[in-house]
């Protein structure tokens, strides 16, 4: 399909399909990992991964910095032309090398500093050994998890959304049934289920690499001419998306804290199924954005303001309907998730379910907002994103994680999203009017 000629429904519904299972299938790995281990070792499993979560998205925000901010790059200079695919090939270049360093350090931090990371994000001494032993096999293969964010982004723009798909995909079924055995048949517990994750994530980057020998192929080795220059680019137009990941793993840890100052371990463990139905809802947020902003930046770099607005409301409905259904879910079985992700205690069935409506009410702006970061950046608005992203996932949510329980009592605490995603929403929807009215007469400039 081309992007700048094809019919916008058929086109955009196929890209969705790609992007939510690539999504879909990606958040498996830390959703199968706590529901195999609240099976086996309880509230007190499901506790210490909610404490390890925020090493994951530390890790994948650094693949989508350069995966996301190089290929709306790569794709909107092909946009504007076909003489610049050995530019765009010089933005790929420069993500690699900027992923590659980032993959370094990121290694280094988790081999050497797990401990400290793991009481950075609220582990006190009975979660402490269990975090260690489910990270101890993902040591040996962090950079991984890391390129396959940034092929999977690279893979959608060069046109082979499918091959991204089919490879998380394979290493997500691998991981299930990997988790089942070496945590159950082998009687590993938790470290059983790192090895699974650990070994799904090298399988899918093997599968995304064959892209390098298809005919389909229009990424190459070109190194630029201004490495520096480019990775500043990169960093600025993906940063939003970059922050929105790291800041979930920011707002983890103060929830984490918070929850275990003010509420308990029962609570912690209601939290970390939280942190799994709110993955699932970020995926189909992401798989939105991933799906769109492909076509929005090509047709962005070619001046079609029309066809932008047609993406988008493919784009808005998908977030509509996603939004209902998630809140629905949440809202009617609330038990459902507590019984799928943990052998639940009495303490915790008793809780559990007024604190996944209240917090769970967020899910039903949280595609829309996590969207727009994408619309923003393909319409190259990257400060835009910026306020989204900063205020969604730090501002706006860190104050109200700190202060509603000590304004409002305790249980304000599961009520800081839900005033988040309504208060970042008013801003998301005036400036985009803003931007769409002036796309569609044709003013792509601010």
């Amino acid at each position: 399909m081309d992007l700048l000629t094809s019919k916008i429904k058929p086109m955009y519904f196929k890209y969705l399909t790609a992007a939510f299972g690539s999504a879909l299938i990606s958040s498996i790995y830390g959703v199968v990992d706590m529901a195999m281990v609240g099976q086996y070792q309880g509230p007190e499993g499901t506790a210490a991964l909610a404490v390890v979560a925020p090493v994951w998205n530390i890790i994948y925000s650094l693949g989508l910095l350069m995966g996301i901010g190089g290929s709306v790059l790569f794709t909107t200079l092909r946009g504007e032309s076909e003489h610049n695919r050995k530019k765009s090939n010089e933005y790929f270049t420069a993500a690699l090398t900027g992923a590659a360093a980032l993959a370094v350090v990121a290694w280094l931090a988790v081999i050497f500093f797990d401990s400290e990371l793991l009481r950075l994000f609220g582990a006190e001494e009975t979660l402490l050994p269990l975090a260690r032993r489910y990270l101890f096999p993902v040591k040996f293969v962090v950079p991984s998890f890391l390129f396959t964010q940034l092929l999977s982004a690279f893979l959608r723009n060069d046109g082979n959304p499918s091959l991204a798909t089919k490879a998380v995909l394979f290493g997500g079924i691998f991981n299930v049934f990997g988790d089942y055995f070496f945590v159950f048949a082998l009687n590993m517990g938790i470290m059983g289920a790192g090895l699974a994750t650990a070994i799904g994530s090298v399988f899918s980057l093997l599968v995304m690499l064959t892209h390098f020998l298809s005919k389909k192929n229009t990424l190459r080795l070109v190194w630029p001419v201004e490495l520096l220059f480019m990775l500043k680019s990169i960093c600025v137009t993906g940063f939003s998306t970059f922050f929105i990941d790291v800041a979930m793993g920011i707002l983890t840890m103060l929830f984490n804290r918070q929850i275990l100052k003010y509420l308990g371990t029962d609570a912690l463990a209601v939290y970390g199924i939280i942190i799994n139905i709110s993955t699932f809802v970020q995926c189909c947020a992401y798989s939105i954005g991933q799906a769109s902003q492909p076509m929005l930046s090509a047709n962005f770099g070619a001046g079609k303001g029309k066809r932008i607005v047609q993406i988008l409301k493919y784009a808005l409905g998908t977030a509509v309907v996603f939004g209902v259904i998630w809140t629905a879910l949440v809202v009617f079985a609330p038990i459902l998730f507590v019984r799928i992700f943990m052998t639940p205690t009495e303490g915790v069935l008793g809780i559990a379910p007024g604190i996944i409506r209240s917090y769970g009410i967020s899910f039903l702006l949280l595609p829309y907002n996590i969207f727009s970061t994408y619309y923003f950046q393909a319409l190259m608005k990257p400060m835009a994103s910026f306020i989204v992203s900063v205020s969604r996932d730090a501002v706006v949510s860190g104050i109200l994680i700190c202060m509603l329980p000590f304004m409002a009592g305790a249980d304000a605490i599961w009520f800081a999203m839900p005033v988040t995603e309504l208060l970042v929403a008013v801003y998301v929807t005036r400036k985009m009017i803003q931007y769409t009215k002036a796309v569609s007469l044709g003013k792509m400039t601010e």
